[in-house]
C-alpha cells in the first residue's frame, strides 16, 4: 500500500511541476528554463545557475517559486515518512485519489489555450499596474529585442576615447541607434552633457542601442577591453 501511496504521490508531484512550467511560461520564461527551474525549486537544489535571476528578478514569478519552495519541502516529508513506513492508519486512499484528481484536473484546464490566453493577459496586466520597474531584470526592460545591446564598456590607455568625446568622434550620433546611458569615474556618476565630457582612462561607460552599431562604432575599445581582462584573468588564475 505504501508504495502504490508513493506511485499516486509522485503523480501528484509531476502534475505540479507541469502546472507551474505552464505558468512559469505564462510569464514570458522560455520552457526549457521553466521546467528546470521548477523541478531546482521544488527540490531545493540546482537553484544557483544564472537562470535564477529570471525567477528572483520577476515579481509574479517569485510568487510562483514561493509556493514551490514550501509544496517541495512538504514532499519531501512526505515521501520520507511513507518510505520509513511512518503513514498514519486512518490515511485513506479515497482522498488521495481526490487530491490526484483535483491536481490532474487543474493541470488540463491549464492546457486549455483559452486559459492560458487568459492568464497570460492577466500576468501582464499585473506587470503593468504593480510592478516598478526597477524591480524588472535588465533583459525585460532593455533587451526585448534581438538588436538591442547593452554594453559596460572599461576604458584603458590605448582606447580612442581617452582625452575625447563622443561628440568630437562621432558628431551625427543622435543619427546613430545607441546613447550613452552615462559615466562611471570611481564612485561618480555622470549623467549630465555626457556627450561633451571628456573621457578618462579608468572610466566605464554604458552604451545601450543597436548591437550592430555599437559594436561597430567602438569595436577597437571593445577589443581592448576584452584583451585587458583576458589577462587579468589570466593572471588571477595562474596567480602571478
Amino acid at each position: 500500500m505504501n508504495l502504490f501511496f508513493l506511485l499516486v504521490y509522485f503523480i501528484i508531484i509531476t502534475a505540479v511541476i507541469e502546472i507551474y512550467v505552464v505558468l512559469f511560461r505564462l510569464t514570458g520564461l522560455n520552457i526549457k528554463v521553466s521546467r528546470f527551474q521548477v523541478i531546482s525549486l521544488m527540490t531545493g537544489t540546482g537553484f544557483t545557475t544564472e537562470e535564477s535571476e529570471l525567477i528572483l528578478g520577476h515579481p509574479i514569478r517569485r510568487k510562483l517559486a514561493t509556493f514551490l519552495i514550501l509544496f517541495g519541502a512538504f514532499s519531501l516529508a512526505v515521501i520520507i515518512s511513507t518510505i520509513s513506513n511512518f503513514l498514519s492508519d486512518d490515511l485513506r486512499m479515497q482522498h488521495i485519489f481526490y487530491i490526484t484528481g483535483g491536481v490532474v484536473l487543474v493541470f488540463a484546464v491549464l492546457k486549455l489555450a483559452c486559459i492560458q490566453t487568459l492568464l497570460s493577459r492577466l500576468f501582464h496586466r499585473e506587470m503593468k499596474q504593480h510592478v516598478e520597474l526597477g524591480d524588472m531584470p535588465i533583459r525585460d526592460v532593455f533587451l526585448t529585442d534581438k538588436k538591442d545591446y547593452l554594453l559596460n564598456l572599461h576604458i584603458y590607455t590605448d582606447s580612442l576615447l581617452v582625452y575625447k568625446t563622443v561628440n568630437q568622434l562621432f558628431n551625427d550620433h543622435e543619427r546613430l541607434e545607441f546613447v550613452l546611458l552615462f559615466i562611471k569615474r570611481g564612485q561618480l556618476k555622470i549623467r549630465g552633457n555626457i556627450y561633451n565630457e571628456k573621457i578618462h582612462e579608468g572610466d566605464q561607460l554604458l552604451l545601450y542601442g543597436n548591437k550592430e552599431i555599437i559594436t561597430k562604432l567602438f569595436h577597437h575599445d571593445i577589443k581592448i577591453m576584452e584583451k585587458k581582462l583576458e589577462n587579468q584573468h589570466r593572471t588571477a588564475v595562474t596567480g602571478g
